[in-house]
């Protein structure tokens, strides 16, 4: 993969495909969980509302365990802490002169 001089250039990228990539994958398993219901739950159930909240539940959950893995994944085979600037700096911790 060709990576841009430029650390900061390269993170932003990354975060933004990152976030692309995490709503296509909570998109499709959303349309996954439904597409199931569909065939298996009667429309004129009562728990019908229970149901969507749990496939939701399900996309969210599901999208975050890909995700992690696949930059997981990505981190190591691409080399990332290399070629991205760090998202969240260190900041200076003073430490307060507790003689007095």
């Amino acid at each position: 993969m060709r990576w841009f001089k430029n650390k900061r250039l390269n993170t932003l990228l990354f975060l933004i495909v990152a976030s692309v990539m995490n709503l296509v994958i909570i998109a499709l398993l959303l349309l996954i969980a439904l597409f199931i219901l569909d065939r298996l739950v009667n429309p004129e159930s009562p728990l019908l509302g229970l149901y969507f909240g749990l496939a939701f539940l399900f996309s969210i959950g599901g999208s975050f365990y890909i995700y992690t893995f696949v930059i997981k994944s990505l981190t190591v085979r691409l080399k990332l802490e290399e070629n991205l600037d760090p998202i969240f700096k260190q900041k200076r911790r003073y430490k307060k002169d507790r003689s007095k």
